[in-house]
């Protein structure tokens, strides 16, 4: 029987040469500007789950941007598998700060990738790791090796909060009845310490205008007579944490899931290197809430963060001016037991409360989505674990993921399905920033190892 790495060293430049396309179309889903060429790349996603063996291929028009779903069910008494993945990305900005092109992938070596990485916008985020999926399944077809049914969902607008996925998934419960959810969309330890993404954080994302005269005013003139917009604007965001970094927004921390000792320290045991962490990112020591570690501070504990401000000159050279407004984007990070819309409304209300009579202040609620904790006991875990052994060779950490994925709960309330995070990409990758990476060695070991999952969690739903 012929096994995943054989497979894959045949096809090795050929698997590839077909991320390389996929990665060259910019398919960011919150510029406009993009939009044919987030159309194109759905048609691609298509035609290559179409060649890789999938059936009753569609491209789902929505309010938005596509979805593309295919299906290859080989007996209707055998467990599915729904597969969820995006091929939407981030913005490349500021294209300055990237060593190569963002749309022209490229592969070069580093100290963590001896074997190359490739180096584009979406080649970790989720380009590369939605299309080991797909090459996983070619494997299974053309081997015959495929073990029980598989479903694709891949969509274009993870990246702006999958506002219509939620509508998608409502609509068509039938179409996507499943046994548990697969995705790569999160990242492990090391390449030697695999690890399995058990928790997400949720997720709130608003956006604030504080706005004083009518006009942008001669400083001069102005200055010290009326509310500088922008001034009023960085002492309200100063104040929305205190001197232990905690988060002032009265209620913010009611709902919060706290973990048991004996938690945090099983989470302790993961390997971490505080002195490697701050040297990855050049920075003199670490920043955050009071008595907590780095590694709990960035997974189990809520955070808010600026993440864009703006307003009056910023030219080249000088412009002595009031704002007339100022603006910031303000993401928070949220635990278990957190609602994001509670949050949202909680936030509104706080900001509003702390602006002085001199402005008027706007928010606006732009994205959320729930946390989400797969329990270690469950199936879906312990095939995906079994799969990590076979293919590393040492049985992966459980891990809390500091990020988002809002769709994942989502899946969850409305298809009544656990999802498994099967990620395969490293922090060092560079996600949502220049420079963006992936390793081949990560992209390919993705593909021997989904191929184990499918076996793994057929032979488990026997039992």
């Amino acid at each position: 029987m012929t096994q995943p790495i054989d497979y894959i060293k045949t096809h090795k430049d050929r698997f590839l040469a077909e991320l390389f396309e996929l990665l060259k179309l910019p398919s960011v889903s919150a510029d406009s500007a993009f939009k044919n060429d987030v159309i194109a790349t759905a048609e691609l996603v298509a035609k290559q789950l179409e060649k890789a063996g999938c059936e009753h291929v569609t491209i789902y028009p929505t309010a938005g941007n596509p979805i593309v779903y295919g299906e290859k069910i080989i007996n209707p008494e055998l467990p599915t598998v729904l597969v969820y993945g995006h091929y939407d990305v981030q913005p490349a900005d500021p294209i300055d700060l990237w060593d190569s092109a963002p749309f022209d992938p490229i592969i070069k070596k580093t100290d963590l990738h001896p074997d190359g990485a490739i180096f584009a916008r979406g080649a970790c985020d989720d380009k590369g790791q939605m299309y080991m999926h797909v090459k996983a399944l070619e494997f299974m077809t053309q081997t015959d090796q495929l073990p029980c049914n598989v479903k694709y969902m891949i969509e274009g607008e993870e990246e702006v909060g999958s506002k219509n996925l939620g509508i998608f998934v409502a609509e068509n419960k039938a179409l996507l009845t499943n046994d548990i959810i697969l995705i790569s969309d999160t990242g492990m330890i090391a390449n030697d310490v695999p690890s399995i993404t058990t928790g997400l954080r949720g997720l709130s994302y608003m956006e604030v205008a504080v706005t004083g005269p009518n006009r942008d005013l001669h400083s001069g003139l102005y200055g010290g007579a009326v509310a500088n917009p922008i001034n009023i604007l960085t002492k309200m965001i100063a104040s929305l944490q205190d001197d232990n970094n905690r988060i002032t927004i009265p209620g913010f921390y009611d709902d919060v899931l706290e973990l048991s000792a004996a938690e945090r320290e099983a989470m302790a045991q993961a390997p971490f290197s505080l002195e490697a962490y701050c040297q990855a990112l050049d920075i003199a020591e670490v920043y955050g809430e009071k008595g907590y570690s780095t590694n709990e501070r960035n997974s189990i504990r809520p955070t808010l963060d600026v993440n864009g401000i703006w307003g009056g000159y910023t030219g080249e050279g000088s412009k002595t001016v009031i704002p007339s407004q100022a603006f910031a984007k303000i993401s928070m990070r949220l635990v278990p037991n957190q609602d994001w819309e509670k949050i949202s409304a909680l936030f509104e209300r706080h900001f509003k409360a702390i602006a002085p009579k001199g402005v008027r202040v706007a928010v606006t609620t732009h994205h959320g989505g729930q946390s989400y904790v797969t329990p270690i006991d469950h199936p879906g875990y312990r095939a995906a674990a079994a799969a990590y052994q076979d293919t590393f060779g040492v049985a992966p950490i459980p891990q809390r993921g500091g990020g988002s994925i809002p769709i994942v709960a989502l899946f969850e309330s409305e298809l009544g399905s656990k999802t498994i995070l099967m990620g395969f990409g490293l922090d060092s990758d560079a996600i949502h920033s220049p420079n963006e990476h992936f390793g081949v060695w990560n992209y390919l070991k993705g593909i021997e190892t989904i191929p184990r999952f499918f076996h793994h969690f057929t032979e488990i739903s026997k039992q």
